[in-house]
C-alpha cells in the first residue's frame, strides 16, 4: 500500500510540474491577429489592454486627423478607435484563460469529517486528485489551443471587417460631399433662370407657362441640394461611426475629390484558388472542423469513464494509532454509457463539415460576383471619364459658343449647364462605385464575404426640357 501511495504521490507531482508550464503570453495572442490582419488591410492591430495603450492609440489619432483623411489613414484610424473591435480582442482573453486553464490539473479536493461519542473521537481526513484530469491533459490542452486560434481567426475576421467599412463608408463621405458642391451649382443655375424668367415675364417677353417650368426646376434644384446636404451628414456620420471618433476628433477634413481611376483594372490570377487558400472565414470554417473531430476524439476516449478521482486518506481515533490509505472515486456508467456525448459530438462535427463546404462555396461564388461588379463599375467609371464627360464639356463649350455669337438664348445656355452639372454627378458616382467595388474584391479575395456586391443599375438618361421663349 505504501509502494502504490509513492506511485500516486509521484504522478501528482508531474501533474503539478507539467501544469506549471502553462502561462499566459505576453499579448494576449493579439501579436497573431495582427500577423493575419496587417497582409489583408495594410495595418497592424493591437488590443488596447491598459490606459497607457489606450492613450497612445488617441495620440497616433490626433496625428492623423491633422491632415485630411486618405483611404489608408481611414482604416489605421478604425484599427485604433474601433471601440467594437477592440471589445472584440476580449473574446482572445478568454480563449487565452482557457487555454491556460485547460493546461493544469484541476485544483485538489479537501474533505474532513471529525465524529465523537462514548469518549471516542474520529476524525477522517483526505486529498483528492482528478486523475482522468492528468490522463486527459494534454488532448484538452491541445483543443484549448485549437479555440484559442478560432478565436484568433474571428478577431481577424472582424478586423477585416471594420477596415472594408471604414474604406467604403471613406468613399461614399467624399462622394457625398463633393456631390454637395455640384447640386450647389445645379442650384445656384435654376436660381438664376428663376429670377431671370420672372424678370422676362414681368417686362412681357416671356410666357407664364415657360416661366413656371423654370420656377419647378428651381423648386427641385432646392430640394435637391438639401437631400444632397443631409446626405453628406449621413454618410459622414457612418465614417465616424465606423472609425470611432468623437469630440473633437470630429472636425477632420475629407480630400475634395475621389482618388483617380488606376490606369486598368485589376485581372486577378487563380481568384477563386486564392479565395479557397487564404480567405478568414474559409480557413476559420476548416480550423473548426479539425476542432471538432479532435474533440470527438477527446470524447470516444472519456465515453465510459467521466470522473476518476484518487487521493491521500488517513483517519485517526482516539486512543488508536493514525490509519493511512487511499480513496478513489468512479462514476459508474450504469444509465448513460456515454452514447449521447458520442452522438452529439458525430452530429457537431457532421455540421461543421457541411458548413465548411458551404463557406467554400459561398466564397467562390462571391468572389465571380465581385469581380463582375468590380469590372462593372470600373467599365462604367472610365466610361464616363473619357466619353461622357468631355462630351458635355464640348457641347457646353459650343453653346457658349452660339450665345456668343447670338444664335442661342441665355435659357438654352442654362438649360446646358444644368445637364453638365448633373453628367458631373453621374461620374462622381461612378468613380464612388468603383472603389467601393475594389474593396468589396479585395475582401472577397482574402478576408470574408464581402455582403451586397452588385454594381449599381443602369442610370436613366439626364432629359432636359427646353424651357422656350
Amino acid at each position: 500500500m505504501t509502494h502504490r501511495f509513492h506511485r500516486l504521490a509521484t504522478a501528482a507531482s508531474a501533474a503539478l510540474l507539467l501544469a506549471g508550464c502553462a502561462s499566459f503570453s505576453p499579448d494576449g495572442g493579439a501579436s497573431r491577429v495582427s500577423e493575419l490582419t496587417k497582409p489583408r488591410t495594410g495595418q497592424a492591430v493591437a488590443a488596447q489592454r491598459s490606459s497607457a495603450e489606450v492613450d497612445a492609440a488617441a495620440a497616433r489619432i490626433a496625428e492623423l486627423l491633422k491632415q485630411p483623411l486618405t483611404p489608408d489613414s481611414a482604416v489605421e484610424i478604425a484599427m485604433l478607435g474601433n471601440r467594437g473591435l477592440q471589445a472584440s480582442f476580449s473574446d482572445l482573453g478568454i480563449a487565452e484563460a482557457d487555454r491556460v486553464r485547460a493546461g493544469r490539473l484541476a485544483n485538489p479536493t479537501f474533505s474532513f469529517g471529525r465524529m465523537r461519542g462514548h469518549g471516542v473521537t474520529e476524525i477522517d481526513r483526505s486529498v483528492m486528485f482528478n486523475v482522468l484530469g492528468l490522463l486527459t491533459l494534454p488532448v484538452a490542452s491541445g483543443v484549448a489551443q485549437r479555440q484559442l486560434e478560432q478565436a484568433q481567426y474571428r478577431a481577424a475576421l472582424e478586423a477585416v471587417g471594420v477596415a472594408a467599412d471604414a474604406r467604403k463608408a471613406y468613399f461614399s463621405a467624399v462622394a457625398a460631399q463633393d456631390l454637395v458642391k455640384y447640386y450647389e451649382q445645379v442650384k445656384d443655375a435654376a436660381d438664376a433662370s428663376n429670377e431671370l424668367a420672372r424678370r422676362m415675364l414681368q417686362a412681357g417677353n416671356f410666357n407664364k407657362l415657360a416661366q413656371m417650368r423654370e420656377q419647378s426646376f428651381y423648386a427641385d434644384a432646392t430640394a435637391n441640394l438639401a437631400r444632397a446636404r443631409h446626405q453628406a451628414v449621413v454618410e459622414r456620420e457612418r465614417l465616424i461611426r465606423v472609425l470611432g471618433l468623437s469630440g473633437d476628433q470630429l472636425a477632420f477634413q475629407l480630400p475634395d475629390r475621389l482618388p483617380d481611376l488606376p490606369a486598368s483594372p485589376l485581372a486577378p490570377k487563380d481568384a477563386e484558388q486564392t479565395a479557397i487558400e487564404q480567405r478568414l472565414d474559409v480557413l476559420m470554417a476548416r480550423r473548426d472542423v479539425d476542432a471538432t473531430a479532435r474533440s470527438l476524439g477527446l470524447t470516444r476516449t472519456t465515453r465510459f469513464i467521466n470522473v476518476l478521482e484518487a487521493g491521500y486518506a488517513n483517519k485517526s481515533e482516539t486512543g488508536e494509532p493514525r490509519q493511512n490509505g487511499y480513496e478513489i472515486e468512479l462514476e459508474l456508467p450504469l444509465f448513460d454509457f456515454g452514447a449521447t456525448r458520442t452522438a452529439r459530438a458525430e452530429a457537431t462535427y457532421m455540421q461543421a463539415v457541411h458548413r465548411t463546404a458551404e463557406i467554400a462555396v459561398n466564397a467562390r461564388s462571391e468572389v465571380r460576383e465581385s469581380y463582375s461588379a468590380y469590372r462593372t463599375a470600373y467599365e462604367l467609371a472610365r466610361h464616363y471619364r473619357d466619353e461622357v464627360v468631355p462630351l458635355r464639356k464640348r457641347i457646353s463649350d459650343e453653346n457658349l459658343l452660339r450665345y456668343n455669337g447670338m444664335l442661342s438664348s441665355v435659357f438654352e445656355l442654362l438649360a446646358d449647364a444644368r445637364d453638365q452639372v448633373s453628367t458631373v454627378t453621374a461620374a462622381i458616382e461612378a468613380t464612388r462605385d468603383y472603389w467601393i467595388a475594389d474593396t468589396n474584391l479585395q475582401t472577397a479575395l482574402t478576408g470574408r464575404s464581402p455582403g451586397g456586391a452588385a454594381p449599381a443599375g443602369p442610370r436613366p438618361a439626364a432629359a432636359a426640357e427646353p424651357a422656350g421663349h
